[in-house]
């Protein structure tokens, strides 16, 4: 009997403890559970990802058909952009860390902030509804015209998207209210931390940018049920048309991934080098400028389409001009890092990763936003290469980053740094495996896309395959250290890193309103030189 209503007793403890979750409006807890689904998102991603590497291991049949394969690429491109990358570092880093580094209690709109939770888990419900509905075979940019009539669930998929684009919407929103109007005492806007800059300008771009998306979704979804023409020409439409629309977006898309990356980097650099950041104010007006120029250069998607040689001399010029603001950063931390004193811990690693590699995708693709080079480059394997070493290479590396410095924060335990260092160097190495060898098929003709290809091309593809498995035993061991950590992980101080901004100011992890005392702010946010650095209770020395 006893047993019985011990049993029942945890039952309702842990139902109890699970609404208190799902009822939330702490932000910390709202960007734990961001974090939970972007990394199950990651994981699904992953797995499509080596099926697709297991099945280009020959040129011929192994595993799947011509439109399973298809079909896994769409997927597979389709969840690690909608479901991951765009809200993989504002959604849960920020979420978490916003309040925390400016000072505030919560963000602006609390029930707002658990309101785009439930409206992203409605749209992944939508875009997995797809699985089962007859998975879209499209690609993850969903072209017309074939996305218009093909026989399978482009709908799910596209309302999906349309749903999960509300959700980036009103994170932007919630965002810039809360920088704008809960800043700490004293904060001033350049005494905001970088990361806090980069979130303004990203959540810029998700509000100005993603309704572009969500109306061209659907209007491919009312072409499809209503047969009407818009962008299929045998009903009178231009499919063109939905490639200017897509791109307006999902090119300032790009930076909705990679701004909160740089954001993190900064972070990164100044904390475990232990100086002042190079130019503060050079790195948030680039921010803001990225942002702006995005908007600019969604035409070089379309160098071969058709547009006038005018239009694609003038995007090809925007296209270089967005580099000087990304090139200004690189320079930044670089500077920050001269004569710094580094300490080598796994965050500062991924740091690392991040330069080298994102670095090799920005110069590459200089040679895709010259015109003459693009024709022959365009829609091979060297697209796929760059677009990884800039995605992966970058937003990825950042949030892995990110989430090892901040993880014993959110958690309150740290991790075993040996097998972290470990994690990061399979990751790096079997990344550069994979995708490389892509850069030079890409560069030989091999387009991308292809379920069988010409037999010159299989060096390439099984040294790629090689290196997505040893990318995968990286992944795999940091899940494996990282719940570790959870269950029987040292308990981590306030302060491991001897970060300045505010968030090693309160305890790991935070209390529910963040501060015990509200902060005011009389230092620049990383003067290693003028202010004490946070001791392990999070206290001043």
């Amino acid at each position: 009997m006893s047993l019985e209503n011990n049993s029942g007793k945890n039952f309702m403890e842990v139902a109890k403890g699970l609404k208190s979750w799902l009822v939330t409006l702490d932000h910390k807890r709202i960007g734990i559970m961001y974090l939970l689904f972007v990394i199950s998102a990651f994981f699904l991603g992953g797995v499509f990802a080596l099926l697709l590497r297991f099945e280009l291991l020959s040129p011929n049949q192994i595993a799947f058909t011509a439109k399973q394969y298809n079909q896994l690429f769409t997927l597979h491109g389709a969840i690690m952009v909608f479901l991951f990358i765009v809200p993989s570092i504002p959604a849960s880093l920020g979420n978490f860390l916003l309040p925390l580094q400016i000072g505030a209690v919560d963000v602006a709109f609390p029930r707002l902030n658990l309101a785009s939770l439930y409206i992203y888990m409605v749209g992944a419900v939508f875009c997995f509804l797809s699985l089962y509905l007859g998975a879209v075979d499209t690609g993850w940019t969903f072209y017309t015209p074939y996305s218009s009539t093909t026989d399978t669930s482009v709908i799910s998929i596209t309302l999906g998207a349309f749903i999960l684009g509300f959700s980036s919407i009103l994170t932007g929103v919630n965002f810039i209210a809360t920088i704008h109007k809960m800043r700490a005492p004293g904060m001033t806007w350049f005494k905001m931390p970088l990361f806090v800059w980069s979130l303004y300008a990203t959540a810029i771009i998700q509000v100005l940018a993603t309704p572009v998306l969500a109306i061209t979704l659907l209007l491919l979804i009312f072409e499809r049920l209503l047969g009407i023409g818009i962008f299929d020409p045998a009903l009178g439409g231009d499919p063109v048309l939905f490639q200017h629309f897509f791109w307006f977006y999902s090119h300032p898309a790009v930076y909705i991934m990679i701004l909160p990356a740089m954001g993190v980097m900064s972070e990164l650099v100044t904390t475990f080098c232990k100086r002042n950041i190079f130019g503060y104010k050079l790195i948030a007006f680039s921010s803001i400028a990225i942002a702006i120029i995005s908007f600019l250069v969604w035409g070089h998607h379309l160098f071969v389409s058709g547009q006038s040689q005018f239009a694609a001399m003038l995007f090809s010029l925007l296209t270089f001009l967005v580099a000087i603001p990304s090139a200004i950063k690189v320079f930044n931390w670089l500077s920050t890092m001269y004569k710094g004193s580094i300490t080598f811990y796994t965050p500062f690693l991924y740091f690392l990763s991040f330069m080298f590699l994102f670095c090799i995708g920005g110069f590459t693709g200089v040679f895709l936003g010259a015109l003459s080079i693009d024709v022959h480059l365009h829609d091979t394997y060297f697209v796929v290469a760059h677009f990884h070493y800039v995605m992966m290479g970058g937003t990825v590396m950042a949030f892995l980053g990110g989430l090892h410095y901040w993880w014993p924060k959110m958690f309150g335990k740290m991790y075993n740094e040996g097998l972290a260092k470990t994690s990061c160097l399979l990751v790096f190495l079997g990344f550069n495996i994979t995708f490389f060898s892509q850069f030079i098929m890409g560069s030989k003709g091999m387009p991308r896309r292809y379920y069988s290809y010409l037999e010159q091309y299989q060096p390439y593809h099984i040294a790629s395959t090689i290196g997505s498995w040893v990318l995968a035993v990286g992944f795999f061991l940091m899940a494996g250290y990282l719940i570790h950590s959870l269950l029987r992980g040292k308990k981590a101080p306030s302060n491991p890193w001897g970060g300045l901004t505010l968030e090693w100011h309160t305890t790991s992890p935070p209390p529910l309103e963040n501060f015990d005392v509200k902060p005011r702010i009389t230092h620049d946010p990383y003067d290693y030189e003028n202010m004490d650095i946070p001791n392990e209770k999070g206290m001043l020395k």
